[in-house]
């Protein structure tokens, strides 16, 4: 009971990768920095196995963002001639690739850090990928001219791509959807299906995380601008509910998400978000052992798996650790107390 996992990213060493920032610049390159990416997946992994975290991942190690670590080995994307493009409905700028013709897969995608995980982990693994309509939001088109077909397209890719990690060994493919927390219209209308192309014929667990975003400016901004109540989950759910995907992540810990929303995933295992990754204060397990109590009045507590709010990528690693720590003993606390 009260499973743990993360939401997927941690904090990359400071001698594989600038610590403390997104799209952080590689410190190592050529052979070296492949065997670099090696160690760092095993480092994430006994990371998260010292701190009592159930299911694991390979902490996004080798990719340097969580969806252009996909991109990059997609043919029909021009990553030579970068354009600034406004993402999550220009909340912050980035400097995107363009995807200038059909797109195609080059060949695996993860492949190194997932075998690598498996073979050095006896938990439960799970991999994280980008979902089609952050991808499609998170690139620039000059080739589809149509969002929705051109997010189908990478859903295929996706699709691709999983059924090799769950041949690889993997127990949970999760997806990553954002934007599903700025597009809600278009979840019920095109996200959800493009999930389900990515997801087809997997026997595998799998997942959805929908989140508020890493704990950056940009986003902890846009939170202030949502007023007392952050409601986006509320047009959201009853499609997710509704779907073939097993689990839904989602942001909980110091949010302004009404917690009642959550009765609107039944039948779905729901990571709930008891780490904040938006602040440097560490969590006690009694935090964790709280929210997990909170949580029980709309959850039932066998479908509970305490998880982090977000990736962790841009976080002070020491902090990171420390948070993964709490999360494994606040389990640990809630298991004895209402198990």
């Amino acid at each position: 009971m009260f499973a743990t996992t993360v939401a997927g990213s941690l904090p990359k060493p400071s001698w594989l990768a600038d610590p403390e920032k997104l799209w952080a610049p590689w410190r190592l390159s050529g052979a070296e920095l492949e065997a670099g990416k090696r160690d760092a997946t095993l480092l994430a992994i006994k990371l998260q196995e010292d701190a009592g975290i159930d299911i694991v991942s390979d902490g996004e190690q080798a990719r340097q963002h969580f969806v252009h670590g996909f991109l990059e080995r997609v043919d029909g994307i021009d990553f030579a001639h970068k354009v600034e493009m406004g993402i999550r409905d220009n909340r912050y700028k980035a400097m995107v690739p363009t995807v200038t013709s059909e797109l195609r897969l080059k060949g695996r995608v993860h492949d190194m850090e997932a075998k690598v995980a498996r073979a050095h982990t006896n938990r439960k693994l799970k991999f994280t990928l980008p979902g089609p309509m952050t991808i499609v939001d998170t690139i620039a088109d000059r080739h589809y001219g149509d969002r929705t077909k051109m997010a189908f397209a990478f859903a295929d890719l996706l699709n691709t791509e999983a059924r090799a990690l769950e041949r690889d060994g993997v127990d949970v493919i999760q997806f990553d959807e954002p934007a599903f927390n700025v597009y809600m219209s278009e979840v019920g209308t095109w996200g959800i299906e493009a999930l389900h192309r990515a997801s087809t014929g997997l026997k595998c667990t799998t997942a959805v995380h929908i989140c508020y975003g890493y704990g950056i400016k940009a986003n902890v901004d846009w939170k202030q601008s949502l007023g007392r109540e952050w409601r986006q989950y509320e047009e959201i759910f009853p499609a997710l509910a509704a779907s073939r995907i097993h689990q839904v992540s989602l942001e909980c810990r110091n949010s302004k998400v009404p917690m009642e929303l959550m009765t609107l995933l039944k039948g779905k295992d729901v990571l709930v978000g008891v780490i904040d990754v938006a602040t440097d204060t560490v969590e006690t397990p009694e935090d964790v052992a709280a929210t997990i109590e909170a949580v029980m009045k709309f959850v039932p507590k066998e479908r509970i798996l305490p998880c982090t709010n977000c990736g962790m990528a841009p976080m002070r690693r020491e902090i990171a650790t420390a948070k993964l720590e709490a999360l494994g003993l606040g389990a640990e606390l809630a298991r004895r107390r209402f198990g």
